[in-house]
């Protein structure tokens, strides 16, 4: 059974974060680096139009629907949400953070 394709939507916070990670990159392992990772980013979040139950559900926000998934790339957590519509990026955290921190992301509304 193939997953119907739906809107990708990006939340305030995700932007941020991303613009976060990109100036730690760019800062740390050089501006070729950076813009690599960010695009590696960029085109992991573009297939959730199609690709959003290829993910597995977040442990440190789990529900009966499973609607809350993340994406392990390198160090980071992308968490979004399935909608009946759409697909939300909530948010991009460095796997340091505390799960109390991450369970933020549930209250951010798009």
């Amino acid at each position: 059974m193939e997953a119907k394709q739906k809107k990708v939507v990006r939340s305030s916070f995700y932007l941020y974060d991303i613009q976060d990670i990109f100036e730690y990159g760019e800062a740390t392992f050089g501006e070729k680096a950076a813009i690599y990772f960010y695009q590696e980013i960029k085109s992991i979040v573009q297939r959730l139009e199609t690709e959003y139950l290829l993910h597995p559900e977040c442990h440190h926000l789990e529900t009966k629907t499973k609607i809350y998934r993340n994406i392990i790339l390198g160090s980071y957590l992308i968490i979004y949400r399935i909608r009946a519509n759409r697909i939300e990026v909530l948010r991009a955290f460095h796997g340091s953070h505390s799960p109390k921190i991450l369970k933020t992301a549930k209250k951010i509304k798009i």
